[in-house]
């Protein structure tokens, strides 16, 4: 099987709620999706998505995504999808870095697979645990008496796990935190996120403040070591997200007892081949984990679950239904949310079709 044709769209993806807003004032309203579709000799089809956080939360954007795929695309003509080692390898040497820019065109090869073998990606990515999964609700940054007036609405959609967007004004964190904190009850999970907003003696003043409070704290700094550095003045349970971004420095992180959970986003390891690595390594050490990606529509969701699915129960700490913040929808056969939880399609490949007329025309093809 080789690949015959690369096409990539470009699509909006507005907000349920109007915006997203995480630390530092960063909101982004419409997301900007690129999905990419590739063909083969033997006429199977594959698709994957890419979604950056706009530009200002990690190194991507969603146009550098678009131009690298185009750099990317003439180098894929000709080579087999089914062999995503290799076809990894081939990539990273067409285009040294950029791993978000890959991603998609990972996501579409292991769509390619599940079809060609009749198998699930799930299956592939080492198989179904359980039914269902659990989800958690991102809580985008308000006043504090706001935020924590979403959590009973959220958790009436089944929701037990809250992802509280802090990482600004400390006291009015630390507000944040106790309001919100006030409104769980037993068996819900409280996790601040503060997205690297915070410098250290903010995040010090944080913790302190809130230490007796049943919360995780997640990526309160910019760099690792900052990060490292609250870790040692807190027990709460600590999770990383931005700073882990491949094997060696989770490697690192976990010699130095850094973190109790990690965070994979599939396009910031460049793809699922890259965060199945991250995952695995994760199960071998007892490192619980969050599946998910930057955001995304439902491409990225059903990507998403079926490396959640794939991952061991016990250490699946959570993962995320982007598809359900989004008001379009993409594509056919995505996983929906059903109290709180979601379930990977049992259909070959990542087991979607998309909406063409929802993707309209190719920004650009290559053959």
């Amino acid at each position: 099987m080789k690949i015959s044709k690369v096409s990539v769209y470009q699509v909006g993806l507005p907000l349920h709620e109007g915006s997203y807003n995480w630390s530092g004032g960063k909101s982004v309203q419409v997301f900007d999706s690129t999905v990419v579709r590739i063909e083969t000799d033997e006429g199977i089809t594959g698709h994957g998505e890419v979604c950056p956080l706009g530009p200002v939360y990690l190194p991507a954007y969603a146009e550098g995504a678009r131009a690298g795929i185009q750099v990317l695309a003439p180098a894929l003509i000709g080579e087999d999808p089914t062999q995503l080692a290799k076809l990894n390898r081939h990539m990273d040497t067409t285009l040294k870095g950029h791993p978000y820019v890959k991603s998609a065109l990972d996501m579409a090869c292991w769509d390619i697979l599940g079809q060609a073998t009749g198998q699930p990606v799930c299956n592939l990515l080492g198989g179904r645990y359980g039914d269902e999964f659990l989800l958690y609700r991102a809580i985008s940054q308000e006043a504090p008496e706001a935020m924590a007036g979403k959590v009973a609405g959220y958790r009436a959609e089944g929701y037990r796990k809250f992802q509280l967007k802090v990482g600004g004004d400390p006291e009015t964190d630390i507000e944040r935190i106790r309001a919100v904190s006030a409104e769980l009850q037993r068996g819900d999970v409280l996790v601040a996120d503060a997205n690297t907003g915070w410098l250290m003696h903010q995040a010090a003043r944080v913790v302190r403040a809130v230490k007796d409070i049943d919360v995780y704290i997640e990526q309160p700094c910019e760099t690792f070591e900052e990060c490292y550095s609250i870790r040692k003045l807190t027990d709460h349970p600590f999770v990383l997200d931005e700073n882990i971004d491949g094997l060696p420095i989770l490697l690192r992180a976990n010699s130095m007892q850094a973190m109790d959970v990690v965070n994979i986003k599939i396009s910031k390891f460049g793809g699922l081949t890259k965060a199945r690595q991250a995952r695995d390594l994760c199960v071998s050490l007892g490192i619980a984990m969050t599946i998910e990606d930057s955001w995304g529509g439902d491409i990225i969701t059903a990507a998403i679950s079926h490396l959640a699915h794939s991952t061991p129960t016990e250490l699946l700490f959570s993962s995320t239904d982007f598809n359900s913040y989004v008001t379009v929808s993409i594509a056919d056969g995505a996983p929906q949310r059903q109290d709180g939880k979601l379930t990977a399609s049992t259909a070959p490949g990542l087991g979607i079709t998309p909406k063409m007329d929802a993707l309209g025309d190719a920004v650009f093809v290559t053959e």
